[in-house]
């Protein structure tokens, strides 16, 4: 199958290359606000004050900004996530898996992946997205389940840890579980991280090393880290 680009129209000098961006962080927000089917070219055109002649100059049609606006919206995703595992290096693993997966979520989240991902738009934009989801989050949270079983940390397979905590972070993403709890996605996430890790079920007194993350339930609602839609 085919896999989309960005295909600009030509070569553009620096002060078209500016015009590009500038067309670029519009659609990103048109797309991602009233969705990538209810915006039109003509509604980017008038959002730009500029013709639809001068935004096919630099990009030939629709799908093809869309995979600029993607690119976009994954080069920020991966430069968070990276953000992340360079300011939890040190802690303890536990600490670290919760980290990288509340940044996925929340970057996730952001950009709507899971939505464009399970049925919104066309098969090749779902296997775009599906194949830059895997690249950018999945492929960094295998390796970090790997070097924590080969650090003795988790003797269940990392393969079904992955796999079950994937489910659980494109489930929650599309869920109505944050609002029906009055938690944030955030606090799910924590969770889902403790319950993957340590289990469901509690020793009664000390059984798990008190540096490890425990999921608390939220005092109050913290709009600036809730993730999800």
């Amino acid at each position: 199958m085919g896999t989309m680009e960005t295909n600009p129209v030509s070569k553009v000098s620096p002060s078209g290359e500016r015009r590009a961006d500038v067309i670029v962080e519009a659609a990103g927000r048109l797309f991602f606000g009233a969705g990538l089917a209810r915006v039109s070219m003509d509604d980017l055109a008038r959002e730009l004050g500029m013709s639809k002649k001068t935004i096919y100059r630099h990009f030939p049609d629709k799908r093809s900004l869309l995979a600029a606006v993607l690119d976009r919206q994954f080069a920020a995703v991966e430069r968070t996530l990276e953000a992340a595992t360079e300011e939890a290096e040190g802690r303890p693993f536990g600490a670290r898996v919760q980290r990288f997966l509340i940044a996925a979520g929340s970057e996730l989240g952001r950009i709507g992946a899971p939505q464009l991902a399970t049925g919104r738009g066309d098969a090749m934009l779902r296997q775009y997205v599906e194949q830059r989801v895997d690249a950018v989050v999945y492929r960094r949270l295998d390796e970090l389940f790997r070097e924590g079983h080969r650090q003795g940390l988790l003797p269940a397979p990392p393969e079904l840890l992955s796999e079950i905590t994937r489910g659980a972070l494109e489930r929650l993403l599309m869920s109505e579980l944050p609002r029906d709890l009055d938690w944030t996605a955030a606090d799910l996430l924590r969770a889902t991280v403790d319950t993957v890790l340590y289990g469901a079920i509690r020793p009664t007194g000390r059984g798990i090393d008190d540096e490890q993350p425990r999921a608390v339930i939220p005092t109050a609602r913290d709009d600036d880290q809730e993730v999800g839609p």
